[in-house]
């Protein structure tokens, strides 16, 4: 599992890096000290779980988090514990107080392991004329796969789009994205999931990617990131 590691102060970060080596299963593919220098790691490595302090200099590291246009694993280290209850906007796996213990961290890398075991049995694609159950608060819905227009995240839920009807559930979208068919559902962002059957109208956007508008009429950007993913898709 790539791994980076996001701290701004240079012993805690040496320290934390070589605590992880005991831990095969993590390959460290890079640190860095401040938001700007690891946006630019994340967007050439792509990890799948980051070690990241919340007070740096420049942004904080929930707005670097704001600007990926996918959701890493996060194990949050820092020295402030108001900030726990923010931290689980995101695809939070633990939350560290400084200074970090071994045994602490022990219990951080193995709930990130159960994390990615229990994800991976879940990832058995679904068929388009799959229905699904949502619950959404007192109501219950059984909403056809190919209904969908799209999935949007909503901090810690994801708002489904279907038919003229919307309804909440509790679950990480990245965990929604794995069990959705690749023919027909596409990640345009960070925070959207949209079925391309729905799709009614494709233009350039800003920063080399896409506008998208939605049989809805809602627009949503497709990332640079994932304009060329799209392309591709979409291609005879």
């Amino acid at each position: 599992m790539k791994a980076l590691v996001v701290e701004d102060s240079r012993i805690a970060r040496e320290g934390l890096v070589r605590m992880l080596k005991k831990y095969p299963a993590l390959d460290i593919i890079g640190e860095a000290d401040h938001s700007e220098t690891a946006l630019q790691l994340i967007e050439q490595s792509h990890p799948e779980v980051i070690f990241l302090d919340i007070h740096m200099p420049g942004e904080s590291g929930f707005e670097l988090l704001e600007k990926l246009d996918y959701s890493p694993r996060i194990i949050f280290t820092t020295a402030y514990s108001e900030y726990a209850i923010k931290s689980f906007d995101f695809h939070t796996i633990d939350y560290l107080l400084k200074p970090i213990s071994h045994e602490r961290l022990e219990q951080a890398i193995t709930k990130l392991m159960s994390s990615e075991k229990a994800e991976s049995e879940q990832k058995q694609l679904l068929e388009m004329n799959h229905k699904i159950f949502v619950k959404d608060g007192e109501h219950c819905h059984l909403v056809t796969l190919d209904s969908i227009r799209y999935f949007e995240s909503c901090k810690n839920h994801v708002r489904i789009l279907f038919n003229d009807k919307s309804a909440f559930i509790k679950k990480p979208l990245n965990q929604i994205e794995e069990r959705l068919p690749r023919k027909f559902f596409f990640r345009a962002n960070r925070q959207y999931i949209v079925n391309l059957h729905a799709i009614i109208n494709i233009e350039e956007g800003v920063h080399d990617g896409y506008l998208v508008t939605m049989n809805d009429g809602k627009e949503i950007e497709i990332s640079r990131r994932q304009a060329s993913d799209l392309k591709e898709l979409l291609s005879l």
